[in-house]
């Protein structure tokens, strides 16, 4: 079992999430905007994994992966971002920011699921 932190402010994807990943037996953090995402990151131990939105309210997540990688504790947690942003200079900056993947929203929950395997 993995703690997951998930960063989403869509009320109905978090849950979704919250619910695809805990039935896979693993231990779900959510927070809703960038902000709090940002307390979390800079005064918490790190999760196993980090499902990370880009649009959010407050700071965006390029700016809370970049935080993540400047914090060493959290510097090596893989981060899947996922986002309805889909453009490929999107996808790139998210890359060379240190996003371990790139999950393009809508997307199959068979799909999210095994990249977080």
């Amino acid at each position: 079992m993995a703690s997951i932190l998930v960063v989403e402010d869509d009320d109905n994807i978090a849950t979704l999430l919250q619910f695809m990943l805990e039935r896979e037996g693993h231990q779900v953090s959510v927070l809703v905007d960038g902000e709090v995402a940002h307390a979390h990151i800079t005064t918490q131990a790190p999760p196993a994994l980090v499902l990370l939105d880009s649009m959010l309210p407050y700071r965006d997540g390029l700016a809370l992966l970049k935080t993540l990688r400047a914090q060493p504790p959290w510097a090596t947690v893989p981060v899947v971002m996922l986002t309805a942003r889909s453009l490929e200079r999107d996808i790139v900056l998210a890359l060379d920011a240190g996003a371990s993947d790139y999950v393009i929203k809508p997307f199959q929950p068979h799909e999210l699921l095994a990249r977080v395997r």
